[in-house]
C-alpha cells in the first residue's frame, strides 16, 4: 500500500525553512518552561491520591458539583478528575508543609459527607507519595532520559556512523522540547504516565529516523555518482509512503484515546498526538538534513565510510 508510487519532492532544499520553524518552536518551548515551568503531578510533587465511587442508584454527580463542594475549604483548588463511569473520581491533594496526609484524607471524606448528605460514596483506594519520593522520581526520570539518549548515540554510531547518531539525537531533542513546550502551554499535568508518553515518542521518532538512515546507507552504495544531497532527498522520498501510513494509523489510534479514553489518560494521549506529528516532521526535515549540513562542511559524501563500502 502506497500513497505515492514515485514521489519526487525536494525536501532537502526546504531545510532552511524547516530550521526556522523548528528553532522558533524550540525557543518558545524554552521560554515557556523557564517562565511557567512544567505542571508537575502528584508523582513528582508528592501528595495523596484518593479514589472514590458514588452509588449509581442515587444518580450521577458531575465533576463541577464535586469541585463546588471543596470551595471555601482548606482543600480548595486541588485537582479532581473523573475516570471510568460518571460516578468514579480521583481527588489529588498536593503535599503541604505541616499537613499530615492522613489528616488531609480524613478531611476530604468529612467535607464530602457534610456537603453531600444525599450522596453515598465508597472509598476505592488511597495512594500517598511523599515529597522526598517525588524529588527522587524527578531525578531518576532525568537520569533515565540521559542514559537512553546516550545508548541511542552509541547504537546508531555503531550501526551507521557517528554523525548519523548526532543527527538522530538532535531530532529527538527537537521532538521532546517542542512536545513538552506545547504540553506545558496547554496546562496538562506532568506525571509518570506522561513521562512514559515522552519515552514512547523518542522510540517512535527514532524508529522512523532509522528507516530513513537505512535507506540512505543502501543508496550510498548504489548511487555512487550522485551527490549526498540527492541521495538523502531520494531516500526520504522512497520512505515517504511508509512514513505517512505509519504516522497516520498511529495518530488515529491515539486520537481515539484522547477523545474517548477519559480524563486520566488525556495527558498521555495529548503528548502522543503532538509527538507523532513532530516526530514524523523531524525524521524528514531535521535528522537527515542535519547529517547533510555537517558533511557539507566536512568533506561531503567522500568522508562517509558507508559510501566507500562495496555493494
Amino acid at each position: 500500500m502506497q500513497f505515492f508510487k514515485t514521489p519526487n519532492l525536494d525536501f532537502v532544499s526546504k531545510r532552511r525553512i524547516a530550521y526556522f520553524i523548528s528553532g522558533g518552536l524550540i525557543l518558545a518551548s524554552l521560554i515557556t518552561l523557564i517562565i511557567q515551568g512544567p505542571n508537575y503531578g502528584i508523582d513528582f510533587k508528592g501528595g495523596t491520591e484518593i479514589t472514590i465511587r458514588f452509588l449509581v442508584d442515587e444518580g450521577e454527580i458531575s465533576i463541577n458539583e464535586i469541585r463546588d463542594v471543596f470551595e471555601g475549604t482548606p482543600l480548595e483548588g486541588n485537582e479532581i478528575k473523573s475516570f471510568g463511569s460518571s460516578v468514579d473520581y480521583l481527588i489529588y491533594i498536593e503535599q503541604e508543609k505541616g499537613v499530615d496526609n492522613t489528616e488531609a484524607t480524613q478531611l476530604v471524606y468529612q467535607i464530602l459527607t457534610e456537603k453531600l448528605p444525599d450522596k453515598t460514596f465508597e472509598k476505592l483506594g488511597e495512594d500517598v507519595i511523599g515529597p522526598r519520593i517525588g524529588s527522587e522520581l524527578r531525578r531518576a526520570t532525568i537520569i533515565a532520559s540521559i542514559l537512553a539518549l546516550f545508548l541511542i548515540l552509541v547504537y546508531i554510531g555503531w550501526r551507521f556512523e557517528l554523525i548519523f547518531s548526532f543527527g538522530a539525537i538532535i531530532a529527538l531533542f527537537h521532538d521532546v522540547m517542542i512536545t513538552l513546550g506545547i504540553f506545558t502551554i496547554m496546562g496538562y499535568e506532568l506525571s509518570l504516565k506522561e513521562i512514559a508518553a515522552f519515552l514512547t515518542i523518542i522510540g517512535y521518532s527514532l524508529n522512523d529516523t532509522i528507516v530513513v538512515y537505512d535507506r540512505i546507507r543502501e543508496n550510498l552504495k548504489v548511487l555512487r555518482s550522485e551527490t549526498l544531497e540527492t541521495i538523502i532527498n531520494r531516500s526520504i522520498n522512497q520512505c515517504l509512503s511508509r512514513t505517512i501510513i505509519t504516522s497516520l494509523t498511529t495518530f488515529v489510534v491515539v486520537l481515539v484515546l484522547f477523545l474517548f479514553g477519559g480524563q486520566v489518560i488525556k495527558g498521555f494521549a495529548f503528548a502522543m498526538l503532538i509527538g507523532v506529528v513532530v516526530g514524523t516532521y523531524s525524521s524528514v526535515f531535521v535528522a537527515s538534513p542535519a547529517v547533510l549540513e555537517w558533511q557539507s562542511r566536512h568533506g561531503g559524501k567522500g568522508r562517509l565510510k558507508m559510501a566507500k563500502k562495496k555493494k
